[in-house]
């Protein structure tokens, strides 16, 4: 293919990265141009621009994009997950998370014990958005309370919560990267584990040596452990590759028995907690078909074939492959500032990158999803470290130099491509 034809036929993802990227820039915030209007621009003009056929033949083409059977799984997944992760925060499952953790730990080990705490919280609602909403008010009031840094306790917070993004089986990230790559949650979630338990045990090794003088509160609530069960059951299902549907219902469930149990709602309040959660993930599943539409066009114009082509034209093996891989979703995120885009942008290019070269699904699956939220980790202008530094006053270049964990997971995910680790998945 021509470059002249290449370039026309991937267009119309350069005009989204350009208007999502010009606008911001021009707002001075990547979050006041919605992703979805940026996203309506770029699927009108490929549709426009792709000639040849009538026109309702080209919306065929997009609505097949937009609804293929991996994206519709995709969004039942997306909805059910919203469901679960809203009602078990209505229900207390956070909080008796922050309440276990401060209570295990020995008093000296504050920073340790926020780091687990948002990791395990994260891990276990699959979004590292709530996990710093629901962390930064308590980091920020344990730093005033005990003279610690705020920026290093809130940048605890935002490390921590980028483990759980990674690893749980209902992040969103997790499960664009498992569809576009065609493997199992658990499957992805086995590699990632090389990866991201090292990168979590130096972190936490760090923040034992740092918090060393800082000592955490002396009282703390009492812990109500039938309120963690919901987050148990569904990490220790999803684990043992159950349905990740299934999981997500038994979960739903959980958190209504619990909750209602424990007087914390009624049948009512629970199922105006799920359709919160159901409606908090409308933008996102939004975003999934029109992205799936706008891909599908390129790839009827040749587009993937020209990006692959191009990607790969100096690429000789698996170790290069894989790179290409990271190189490519690291800087789709650089320009979008969202990770979960990023991931369905590149996904299908991922897959068939890895298909020509012979890799392993599962690590092409981890390679997105760990790239991404290092990438993520690291913003000043992701969603992330603003919804931080808002919550606890600081600039967002305050907390950077202490997002550790990020800057380690990163490290480590470049080594594991260099030096095919692990073996049985590289």
């Amino acid at each position: 293919m021509s470059n002249k034809r290449g370039l026309f036929a991937i267009s119309p993802l350069m005009v989204f990265v350009v208007v999502y990227l010009t606008l911001s820039i021009a707002a001075g915030d990547f979050y006041k141009i919605p992703l979805t209007v940026a996203f309506m621009i770029a699927s009108v003009y490929a549709i426009a621009i792709s000639g040849g056929v009538p026109i309702a033949k080209r919306v065929d083409h997009f609505s097949r994009g937009a609804s293929s059977g991996n994206l519709m799984l995709m969004l039942w997944i997306f909805v059910l997950a919203g469901a679960f992760a809203h009602s078990a925060k209505e229900m207390g499952c956070v909080d008796a998370t922050v309440n276990l953790t401060l209570s295990l730990l020995p008093a000296d080990m504050l920073l340790a014990g926020l780091f687990v705490a948002a990791c395990i919280i994260s891990l276990s609602i699959g979004t590292s958005v709530g996990t710093i909403v629901a962390l930064t008010p308590i980091a920020s009031g344990l730093a005033t309370s005990t003279g610690a840094d705020t920026s290093m306790m809130v940048a605890v917070v935002v490390g921590g919560a980028f483990f759980g993004d990674n690893l749980s089986f209902i992040s969103d990230t997790t499960v664009v990267a498992t569809q576009t790559q065609h493997c199992r949650l658990s499957d992805k979630f086995r590699v990632n584990l090389y990866l991201a338990v090292p990168a979590a045990l130096l972190t936490l090794v760090a923040y034992i040596l740092l918090g060393s003088g800082i000592h955490s509160p002396s009282s703390v609530p009492d812990v109500k452990y039938v309120k963690f069960l919901p987050y148990l059951v569904v990490l220790v299902a999803a684990i043992f590759g159950m349905n990740v549907m299934a999981v997500l219902t038994i979960g739903l469930l959980l958190t209504g028995i619990i909750g209602m149990i424990c007087g914390d709602y009624n049948l009512t309040d629970w199922l105006s907690a799920m359709g919160t959660g159901i409606s908090n993930m409308g933008e996102l599943i939004i975003i999934t078909m029109m992205a799936g539409g706008l891909l599908e066009i390129i790839r009827i114009n040749g587009g993937i074939d020209y990006i692959i082509g191009k990607l790969t034209s100096h690429v000789s093996d698996k170790r290069g492959a894989e790179l290409s891989i990271a190189a490519l979703v690291s800087v789709v995120n650089i320009c979008t500032a969202n990770n979960t885009v990023a991931i369905l942008t590149v996904g299908e290019i991922s897959k068939n990158i890895g298909d020509r070269f012979g890799l392993d699904n599962r690590k092409c699956a981890s390679i997105l999803d760990t790239f991404s939220c290092c990438i993520q980790g690291l913003l000043p202008y992701g969603a992330q470290v603003l919804m931080a530094a808002g919550l606890s006053k600081l600039n967002p270049m305050e907390i950077i130099p202490s997002l550790y964990y990020p800057m380690i997971l990163g490290i480590v995910a470049l080594l594991a491509i260099l030096l095919r680790y692990p073996r049985k998945f590289s």
